[in-house]
């Protein structure tokens, strides 16, 4: 479990760099629907994370493998570029990864708090208790 480790005023401006990030700055859910990317994702080899960056679920193919380290690393530059003033890129990743938990479709993998890798039903996903 997460523990809430900045003030909520902060909170609320995490939240909201956070949702821009995954609309504008962060590679995910829309940039990344590609065929590949749509395979590995709807065929439960990989998933979103709490942390903000795709995780794998089970092994994956070197194609695979390669894809999501792409991925993660623009990731990774979004977060650094756009963690707003008096947060960690760490707690901008994880805001980030609490809204793409949020946006995963039916069918799609997920980790949950407790780490375990769950596939989202029709019903809201189990999220971390200090997601917005």
């Amino acid at each position: 479990m997460m523990t809430k480790f900045w003030k909520p005023a902060g909170w609320a401006m995490a939240a909201i760099a956070a949702t821009t990030a995954v609309a504008v700055a962060v590679p995910s859910a829309m940039a990344q629907r590609d065929p590949a990317y749509e395979a590995a994702r709807s065929g439960g080899q990989i998933g979103e994370q709490p942390d903000g960056y795709l995780g794998f679920v089970s092994t994956p193919t070197p194609a695979v493998r390669d894809m999501v380290n792409d991925i993660n690393i623009k990731r990774k530059a979004a977060y650094t570029s756009g963690a707003p003033a008096g947060s960690t890129i760490a707690q901008f990743a994880f805001i980030t990864g609490c809204n793409l938990i949020a946006k995963t479709r039916p069918g799609e993998k997920y980790k949950a708090p407790d780490g375990r890798w769950l596939t989202r039903d029709g019903g809201e996903p189990v999220r971390d208790g200090n997601c917005p």
